[in-house]
């Protein structure tokens, strides 16, 4: 479809302006190779980082003509229209190849009214830009490399990376470096010492006294609503606020929640909670009366003293570190071999998806007085760059662990009551083997 001379005349400005109408609350731009076009699927990364950047659908394993099994994932993408409407990509999808490991764009103008002249040619300095929106969805737009909008991106200067992406911030006054903005929100809140507990809603902040206050009272301050999505985020940061006793007992000790995804495969898919922990778990080790648990640490490669079940990990060279097999899984089996539950690569690839590629830690102090109340650390540990061959490596190396908390109480009664848990967990010291830079920063000088 051959676009409109207007196409190529739409300045940032106007960019960001129909952008923003349409939700979008960050740009990422790349520029496109000659070999980045329809026939070719344009490269959009060397990692699976990408996966931690861009929001895209459940992972599915798919044959190709010369019966190779590869992974994809369909992208919420639709292209914006200059009109400010915006039309749905329905075949856009990403095509990995963890064995290498490498990611593609495919599908993106069949059956859409996208910007077919741009991206159908070889010709060089091409840009795509992709706005994404808070319901993880993705708003694209192309133009030439000798466009006035190129130009005005070009006169931006040195933009921050994310994978293969610049950022572009969505309007002139939303600094260019999201780290420094970041840091310098942290450190606000960080001074206003004591704070209610409190959540930001889509109709505005309203109080909150339940436990986990300490993360949506963080949010809150950022401007990040709590709206049930996963992993929200700052301006691309996945924010994550760590209980502490003392400021001064930092890193946190305690383990933490990466994942929590429920089994796909093995025995527990089929049976109902209950008779899952009756015949694979333990009384209660606290001796809390009439109450069966499944709970503690599964490791790949040790057996579970209280159930019976080893932890195995397969289509992972642990050596090499890169998937040997897109049906790989982990799996809990018993002595006698039963697969009793197991996840997917292709489950738990689309459960590290939600996680962002860069995140900030934030130690976080508890008082109770009329309300809750919290404040926040003087130093945050930021953490950039993640992929799933870094989750799978923490995995076969036994520092992400299986850690679930289901237990079943009234054991005995016509009414027992259970409850599910299923949750992949790392101690703090081992975060660093998860990203790829881990770094502590000082909010505010010595005084």
């Amino acid at each position: 479809m051959k676009q409109p001379t207007e196409f190529s005349k739409i300045t940032l400005e106007q960019l960001r302006a129909l952008m923003a109408n349409a939700g979008v609350k960050r740009i990422l731009m790349k520029e496109l190779a000659p070999n980045d076009n329809a026939k070719n699927q344009p490269y959009l990364s060397g990692s699976l980082e990408v996966l931690n950047i861009i929001p895209a659908g459940e992972v599915y394993v798919d044959e190709t003509k010369d019966g190779n099994r590869i992974m994809k994932a369909a992208l919420p993408l639709d292209w914006l229209q200059l009109n400010g409407q915006t039309v749905p990509a329905p075949h856009a999808k990403l095509i990995l190849y963890p064995q290498y490991p490498e990611v593609r764009f495919s599908g993106f103008l069949r059956g859409s009214k996208g910007p077919n002249e741009i991206l159908t040619t070889r010709r060089p300095g091409r840009l795509l830009f992709f706005g994404l929106t808070d319901d993880r969805r993705i708003v694209a737009w192309a133009t030439w490399g000798d466009s006035a909008l190129a130009e005005n991106v070009k006169s931006l200067g040195q933009l921050e990376s994310e994978g293969v992406f610049k950022r572009i911030p969505i309007s002139p006054a939303v600094p260019m470096d999201s780290r420094e903005l970041l840091l310098g929100e942290l450190r606000r809140i960080h001074l206003l010492d004591w704070i209610e507990s409190k959540r930001r809603t889509r109709a505005g902040v309203v109080p909150y006294n339940a436990r986990n206050g300490i993360g949506y009272t963080l949010e809150a301050e950022l401007g990040i609503s709590n709206n049930g999505i996963a992993g929200p985020d700052f301006e691309g940061w996945e924010v994550k606020a760590n209980q502490v006793k003392k400021f001064s007992v930092i890193p946190p000790s305690k383990k933490n929640t990466l994942l929590t995804p429920e089994p796909d495969g093995g025995e527990y898919t089929h049976l109902d909670l209950g008779t899952f922990i009756r015949r694979y778990g333990y009384a209660d080790r606290r001796n809390v009366a009439d109450r069966l648990n499944f709970g503690g640490d599964f490791r790949v490669g040790r057996r579970h003293p209280l159930t019976g079940l080893t932890t195995h990990l397969t289509g992972y060279d642990s050596v090499k570190c890169v998937v040997t097999d897109v049906d790989g899984k982990l799996i809990l089996a018993s002595d006698a071999g039963t697969e009793v539950a197991s996840w997917s690569f292709k489950k738990l690839f689309s459960r590290w998806n939600d996680k962002h590629a860069k995140a900030v830690y934030v130690p976080g102090e508890t008082r109770l007085a009329t309300t809750a109340e919290y404040r926040y650390g003087s130093a945050v540990y930021l953490c950039e760059g993640t992929n799933f061959n870094l989750f799978l490596s923490a995995l076969a190396k036994g520092l992400v662990i299986f850690d679930p908390g289901m237990k079943l109480e009234f054991a005995s009664t016509e009414r027992p009551h259970s409850k599910k848990r299923s949750q992949f967990r790392i101690l703090w010291r081992d975060i660093p083997k998860v990203y790829h830079e881990v770094s502590r920063k000082e909010l505010v000088e010595d005084r």
